[in-house]
């Protein structure tokens, strides 16, 4: 069986199509129309109308050869990422603001313009993410933040060191909305939250290379170059060279995967067909933002993400005051942070990986801001009381790590309710500038005035947290009904109310098998919004 020929693709070979034995997907088939292929998927071009024979072997070999080539590039470039943006503060403690003569405001800005530059950015984000493949997209991006990162060596004035930062922001804004597309792009729903996980944790292996790296180059003594220079140029060089590694180890989509065959292309476009979210395409929907700004889930998603990125500032200022106050030496004070992170880490993959087990992301990112309110509530007695428990603080200051488990969890719950390449685009975009916003934010919660204890800070903390808390229970009510619809959707189409989701299921399942309806699946490859697409099943 040869592919769609109508719809030219560079290379074309033979398939397995669903054999005779299979009648019940071959009734009733749906052929479609021209127009379906100029503006769905370019995997719907590369396999036409034909469905794939799929068995787990299949499904295990291509879920691997995928780790291998994508999973391993996005969890190397987001740590670069990370790293690369961690790295002003540990250049600050080697003396560039001594060196470059900074004063009054100017290193908060320099801190800051990062994250207004990504704010900004995100409207024109979005088109690109969708306009420019992945593949040039990622590429082009890490070279010219990796350039500028290395030009943060050389510039000797506040203004200079500004540029160079402001454009490190504008290259790195694309990273979390692009990474969540092909996150989505690439695996089955089922696998989404452990790869977001995978390489989202990375956030805490960069925080403590840029340590080392930091403590390694504080020992050297140059009469040339000073040793925040070091770190700048180390860092983008590193960079600058991984540009070139992608573009030859990371493809778009699964249609233009150079590490698969022709067979291997065509099972693994149908293992995603049940996702029913798409697999890629260039083409940009205005009409798909409409849908964007008329779907209530868009302001739940951004209520989330803004209240756990404005909450996480009391991790950034409460934390090292309160570890501060206990008395301990500066070096032991470190130590005490150390399983603070390392929570972080566990948090993330912990979430992740329990989430993808019970196919409840809403339940488990509901457990997590739970023990955050917990630790909350700790902290906020302890430091209203007269006399400070250090190991009951410490505690709760321990379980505030479990923020850091939401943020990739709220992405994974995204990601698998979100259909059609325009609107994932946006919506991730969306995630990105609502975290930018509580980065921002979130510091004016703590002011200097309520030092040592920050207990006004402490209490709008709690109670952002317990509005996230409430969000969550929004939305998957929200969701249930939006499920209800689809459902009366299927029905008014002549299709079953109730269609099994293979795509949530640990091992491969034919889409639309356990129906006996060929028609089922059809609409996978076409671009359609969650809204449009009446198969499409929300998930808790």
């Amino acid at each position: 069986m040869s592919y769609n020929n109508s719809y030219p693709v560079e290379e074309k070979a033979e398939i397995h199509h669903i054999e005779a034995g299979d009648e019940h997907l071959k009734d009733e088939a749906h052929h479609h129309t021209e127009s379906e292929f100029k503006h769905g998927d370019r995997a719907l071009k590369y396999v036409g109308e034909e469905r794939v024979e799929l068995t787990e072997e299949d499904n295990v070999r291509i879920r691997r050869k995928t780790d291998k080539r994508i999973l391993a590039i996005l969890m190397w470039v987001y740590f670069l990422q990370i790293f690369d943006k961690t790295l002003l503060g540990y250049a600050n403690n080697l003396g560039m603001s001594s060196t470059v003569g900074l004063h009054g405001n100017q290193y908060s800005l320099l801190s800051m313009i990062n994250a207004i530059l990504q704010l900004a950015w995100q409207p024109f984000s979005s088109y690109l993410l969708v306009k420019i493949p992945a593949r040039h997209l990622m590429t082009g991006m890490v070279f010219c933040w990796g350039v500028s990162q290395a030009c943060m060596a050389g510039a000797h004035t506040f203004g200079g060191l500004l540029a160079c930062r402001a454009l490190l922001g504008l290259f790195e804004a694309g990273c979390l909305p692009l990474f969540s597309l092909l996150t989505v792009q690439w695996y089955r729903r089922s696998e989404q939250p452990i790869r977001v996980a995978a390489w989202y944790s990375t956030n805490g292996m960069a925080t403590i290379v840029a340590a080392l790296l930091s403590f390694g180059l504080g020992h050297v003594h140059s009469p040339h170059i000073h040793n925040w220079q070091l770190v700048f140029i180390i860092s983008g060089i590193v960079t600058v060279f991984t540009a070139p590694v992608i573009w030859y180890t990371i493809d778009s989509d699964v249609a233009s995967a150079r590490f698969f065959d022709e067979d291997e292309k065509a099972k693994a476009i149908e293992r995603l067909r049940a996702n029913n979210t798409g697999t890629g395409t260039n083409e940009f929907k205005w009409r798909q933002i409409l849908e964007l700004f008329m779907d209530p889930k868009t302001y739940l998603w951004l209520a989330l993400t803004l209240c756990n990125n404005v909450g996480a500032a009391v991790t950034t200022y409460f934390g090292p005051t309160l570890i501060g106050s206990f008395g301990f030496s500066k070096n032991i004070s470190s130590l005490l942070n150390m399983p603070f992170g390392f929570l972080q880490v566990i948090a993330i993959l912990v979430g992740c990986y329990a989430a993808t087990k019970f196919r409840l992301k809403s339940a488990m990112l509901a457990s997590f801001i739970i023990v955050v309110i917990i630790g909350l509530i700790l902290l906020y007695l302890e430091n209203t009381r007269g006399h400070l428990r250090i190991g009951v603080a410490l505690t709760g200051y321990y379980f505030l790590a479990f923020l850091f488990g939401c943020n990739p969890m709220v992405v994974a719950w995204i990601a698998g309710n979100t259909a059609g390449q325009t609107k994932k685009a946006a919506i991730m975009s969306i995630f990105n500038a609502a975290s930018a916003v509580g980065n921002i934010v979130g510091p004016a919660i703590f002011t200097d005035k309520d030092k040592p204890h920050y207990i006004p800070g402490l209490k709008a903390t709690l109670g952002i947290f317990c509005a996230m808390f409430a969000c969550v229970g929004i939305q998957v009510v929200l969701l249930f009904f939006f499920n209800k619809q689809r459902q009366n959707q299927r029905v008014a189409n002549g299709k079953p109310r109730f269609i099994k989701d293979t795509s949530m299921e640990s091992k491969y399942q034919a889409y639309g098998s356990e129906e006996h309806n060929n028609n089922l699946g059809q609409n996978a490859l076409l671009d359609l919004t969650d809204f449009k697409n009446d198969e499409f099943v929300y998930v808790y």
